[in-house]
């Protein structure tokens, strides 16, 4: 979270203080490591988007909550608009990478689309649109409550998911 002290600037004028406004979130995410020069968009483009534009989740293959998630998705999705991918496979990693994040940051669900990902409260949300009723008019109504307090319940569960919900004892989610 943004700390207040960052979001205010002296101001040389008249006025003491100037609100500077709080980074915006990026949509499409192109990184490169200094170690070698990848567009990750690019790199995974044929790999995932070329023949299938369907969204993909990634989740924690080896987290209860995270693949109880998984089944209601599939349960709700008859027409199967989601892919699937665990956070901890090679094709996670890669569209980890693709959306900006760490190849081993297994924090958040993440909804990669062609054009754009989306990560913790707003991949949640994103997914829901996906489904079948009511599904989507529950994520309408959860889009009115602020981001950031969206995410911070969503971090607090997430940081706790472990304790509250265990590991797999299979290291896998059965997704098939």
């Amino acid at each position: 979270m943004i700390a207040l002290q960052s979001l205010l600037q002296p101001c040389p004028r008249a006025a003491r203080f100037q609100w500077k406004s709080p980074p915006t979130r990026v949509r499409i995410f192109a990184v490169a490591s200094s170690s070698s020069k990848v567009d990750w968009v690019k790199a995974t483009d044929a790999q995932f988007f070329q023949t299938d534009t369907r969204p993909i989740m990634l989740f924690d293959g080896v987290c209860n909550l995270c693949n109880g998630g998984v089944r209601i998705v599939r349960a709700n999705d008859p027409n199967r608009k989601i892919r699937y991918e665990s956070l901890q496979s090679e094709s996670g990693r890669k569209l980890l990478q693709r959306s900006g994040r760490s190849p081993d940051d297994i924090s958040s669900v993440v909804l990669v689309e062609k054009d754009r990902s989306y990560i913790k409260s707003e991949a949640v949300l994103r997914i829901m649109e996906h489904l079948g009723l009511p599904f989507p008019q529950f994520a309408f109504m959860l889009k009115l409550v602020p981001l950031f307090v969206r995410d911070f319940a969503y971090d607090n569960v997430a940081n706790n998911r472990y304790e509250i919900f265990g590991r797999s004892e299979t290291e896998a989610c059965e997704i098939s």
